[in-house]
């Protein structure tokens, strides 16, 4: 059984004064900061599936499922996704326990091309039972030799009949295994590279479909690799038309991409908070480690980083609740959070000393959770080259 120790209770953040936010947008941090303390667990035990799919019910439970899908007539806290909404719920839960924000991610990211693309009747079928945390969702866009370049895709969806017939393999999908569906993107053929792709919903039951298998990670989440042979579904599965998916997956890696970054803003304030308590309680050479100068000068490094990363986070997120496009916004928040938050634990992993390596120390466990950030959803290397082309991509505009 990993333990870690309990997240104080943060009843106001300084950064919900901020005029990114409105007062509804406050008070939904402030419950999820008060329900998070009382009724998430501090660490995780060895079934890791059965504690994501319990996460997920008390999540819908509780209500906190409504913001990951669009529309109040499927279950959804309003008709669009509001970022600024999902980006501190993600915050607040990373802070308390990194699975539980694994399990809403995974919620929103798996039925978001659904909520932004898919029928009435796809709408009813599912995202009710996604937000009563009833039904896991997963999103399946990778594959071996598709990561980063989607439009090298290689799974096929022919057209036969009233369906299709899927061919092919997954990666590294999450919540691949407990999910109750996918929404899996396959190669069409409407045109070359990411034009001839498509967006379908699969069912785990469906037959042809099949967990090839099971990915462990160091930091444990439900993964996957997935196998698809002569997989048939109905034409009625196809979220949009033919030869869109690559467009809906944009669409929706764009509205959870910033919440990655919020994520990770998460565990670095959780850093921060760890390295500040430990250097007030251990003693050092007749005094404690947090009257030493150079241990003030880490703290106020690793401050300045997550008030920055925080700035990012939700100016991003706000940008894209007024309709703007934030292609640059969102993959300079998720660079600069990531690759913040690695800095931040590990400045405080540092003041932990020895304790900090020790399995099932809250940094040590931090330490674990926060490298697949800085890989999944992007790398960090992509959204560099994201921020790059668009910058020159506006300049040759004004020239």
């Amino acid at each position: 059984m990993t333990t870690v120790t309990k997240a104080s209770p943060v009843p106001h953040l300084k950064s919900l004064e901020w005029p990114f936010f409105e007062d509804r947008h406050r008070q939904l941090a402030q419950a999820l900061d008060a329900w998070c303390a009382e009724s998430l667990p501090h660490g995780h035990g060895p079934d890791v599936d059965a504690e994501c799919r319990a996460l997920v019910r008390a999540l819908g439970k509780a209500g906190w499922l409504r913001h990951a899908v669009g529309g109040p007539a499927f279950g959804g806290a309003a008709e669009q996704i509001d970022t600024r909404a999902i980006c501190l719920l993600r915050e607040t839960l990373a802070r308390y326990n990194g699975l539980a924000d694994f399990a809403f991610a995974m919620q929103g990211l798996g039925s978001g091309a659904i909520s932004l693309a898919g029928t009435t009747a796809q709408c009813q079928r599912y995202l009710p039972r996604v937000v009563a945390g009833e039904a896991l969702a997963a999103f399946a866009l990778s594959e071996p030799l598709a990561g980063s370049d989607v439009a090298a895709m290689q799974c096929s969806a022919l057209e036969d009949g009233d369906g299709y017939v899927l061919d092919g393999e997954k990666t590294w999908i999450s919540n691949g295994g407990i999910a109750d569906f996918y929404v899996l993107f396959a190669r069409t053929g409407e045109g070359e590279g990411a034009r001839g792709i498509s967006a379908f919903i699969v069912d785990a039951d469906t037959q042809g479909f099949e967990i090839a298998e099971r990915i462990d990670v160091i930091a444990p989440h439900p993964l996957a690799r997935l196998k698809l042979s002569q997989c048939r579904v109905p034409k009625s599965h196809m979220i949009g038309a033919p030869g869109e998916g690559f467009k809906i997956a944009m669409r929706t890696l764009d509205v959870f991409r910033t919440s990655v970054a919020a994520a990770a803003l998460g565990f670095a304030r959780r850093a921060l908070q760890e390295g500040v308590q430990r250097s007030l309680a251990r003693p050092m050479f007749g005094a404690h480690l947090a009257d030493l100068p150079l241990t003030q000068a880490k703290l106020a490094d690793m401050a300045c980083t997550v008030d920055s990363s925080a700035l990012l986070v939700y100016r991003a997120a706000w940008q894209r609740d007024q309709g703007q496009n934030v292609t640059r916004e969102a993959a300079m928040a998720k660079l600069m959070a990531t690759e913040g938050a690695q800095r931040v634990i590990d400045a405080a992993v540092q003041l932990f000393g020895g304790q900090g390596v020790r399995s099932g120390e809250t940094v040590e466990s931090l330490y674990r959770e926060i490298r697949a950030l800085r890989i999944y959803e992007g790398a960090s290397e992509v959204q560099q080259l994201i921020i790059g082309r668009d910058l020159l991509k506006s300049a040759r505009e004004l020239s």
